[in-house]
């Protein structure tokens, strides 16, 4: 079943269960899937892949991210709650990223075929880095990774 489909029993299942901070979260997904099918000049009736709603609820849990950072800052934690409740609930949706120590030997992997021996190329090392692990890892742990190379 598409991540898609599984959304959308979710929905009907939030909505028995009562469960509003899930429901929110949920219809939140929903509502930037048809944005997004929309945007790729998509009907709301077709069904986005299973790449492009992993994309989606990526972008979603940067932005709960972001909120609960500013909201922490400006000593509103009443505001970040919600957040962090649904930040719980979109992660719940996305797979695992590596840690720091199983990006390392891949790191080293990328840094010896590039051939990579200064900083100057920091940049291009976390590029490509970035490109073989395709969103399996934070890109935060990525340049800390490569950064320690050096």
């Amino acid at each position: 079943m598409s991540i898609h489909t599984d959304l959308r029993v979710t929905l009907k299942e939030a909505m028995k269960a009562k469960d509003e901070v899930r429901l929110r979260t949920v219809r939140s997904i929903m509502t930037a899937c048809t944005n997004e099918l929309v945007a790729t000049s998509r009907t709301p009736q077709d069904e986005l892949k299973d790449e492009e709603v992993l994309a989606v609820i990526k972008r979603l849990a940067k932005q709960r991210k972001e909120s609960i950072v500013q909201y922490e800052a400006a000593n509103r934690p009443e505001l970040a709650e919600p957040e962090k409740a649904e930040l719980a609930v979109l992660e719940a949706y996305l797979p695992t990223l590596m840690s720091q120590d199983q990006i390392r030997p891949i790191a080293e992997a990328v840094k010896a075929e590039l051939g990579v021996t200064d900083k100057s190329k920091l940049g291009v090392l976390v590029g490509a880095v970035m490109k073989k692990l395709q969103g399996q890892a934070d890109g935060g742990n990525v340049k800390a990774v490569v950064e320690s190379l050096f």
